[in-house]
Formats: structure tokens, C-alpha cells, sequence
């Protein structure tokens, strides 16, 4: 199984670039409507392709080692992917916030450099969400 999925990791790769090259070798690359197909074909391919392979070949193994020491090794398991997706989550919701606030922000500043604080203040918050996914996956663990 772990050859089959490497091979098709293989394939999307060499497609992928295989792909970039017959565009460019036609000088299409110019618009970005051609650079968003290109990626949402990557992506389209390869995410699902990733994440069969954490769950057959990743995911087993932590949840076996995580529930070594415990009676209820399952629970265990999933209390270790809860805490993986609250940080990860909110970690991507901390990064989508900080780059949509602080790019308004410099440009409200670059009007009116008067409001550097607020705009601070407005990127802080947006920092802050990634620190309450850490809190949460911290409370998580102590209870394992």
C-alpha cells in the first residue's frame, strides 16, 4: 500500500511540473487565470493524496504509541488529534486574521501614521486566537 500511494505522490509531482514546463515552453503564463488553474490542479491532487497518507500510515502509529501507557488507548488517540487540530486550526485562523488586518492596517497607516496603535491593536487580536488554540490544546493534553 505505502508503494502505491508513494507511486501516486511520484506522478502528481512529475504531472505538476510536467505541466509548468508545457505552459511555460507556450509562454501562456502571463495571465493569473493560468497560475490558479495550475494550483488548484496541484492542490486538487496532491492535498488528498497527503492525507491518505497520514491517515494509513502516520495516524496508526501515533494513536498505538499514544495508548501504550493508557487503558483507553483510543481515547487517547483522539485526545492527541484534538489537540493537534485545535493549535493547527487556530493557527491558520490566526494567520488568515494577521494578513487581512495588517495589510489594512498598513494602508491606513500609510494615510494617517496617527493610527499606528489602533492598528497594533487590531493585529494583536488577531495573534491572540493562536494563543487560545494553544491554551485549549494544553487543557487537552493535562486531561491524557
Amino acid at each position: 500500500m505505502m508503494y502505491i500511494i508513494l507511486l501516486i505522490t511520484l506522478a502528481v509531482v512529475i504531472s505538476t511540473i510536467t505541466y509548468g514546463f508545457v505552459v511555460r515552453a507556450k509562454g501562456d503564463l502571463n495571465g493569473k487565470s493560468k497560475i490558479r488553474k495550475a494550483l488548484k490542479i496541484n492542490l486538487a491532487s496532491f492535498i488528498p493524496v497527503i492525507g491518505t497518507m497520514i491517515i494509513f500510515f502516520i495516524a496508526p502509529g501515533i494513536v498505538h504509541a499514544a495508548g501504550a501507557g493508557t487503558a483507553n488507548s483510543s481515547a487517547a488517540g483522539l485526545g492527541y488529534i484534538g489537540a493537534a487540530l485545535s493549535t493547527g486550526l487556530a493557527t491558520v485562523g490566526a494567520g488568515y486574521a494577521v494578513g487581512a488586518v495588517g495589510s489594512s492596517a498598513l494602508g491606513a497607516i500609510s494615510e494617517d501614521p496617527k493610527l499606528l496603535g489602533k492598528t497594533l491593536i487590531y493585529v494583536g487580536l488577531g495573534e491572540g486566537i493562536a494563543i487560545y488554540g494553544l491554551i485549549i490544546s494544553i487543557m487537552i493534553l493535562s486531561k491524557l
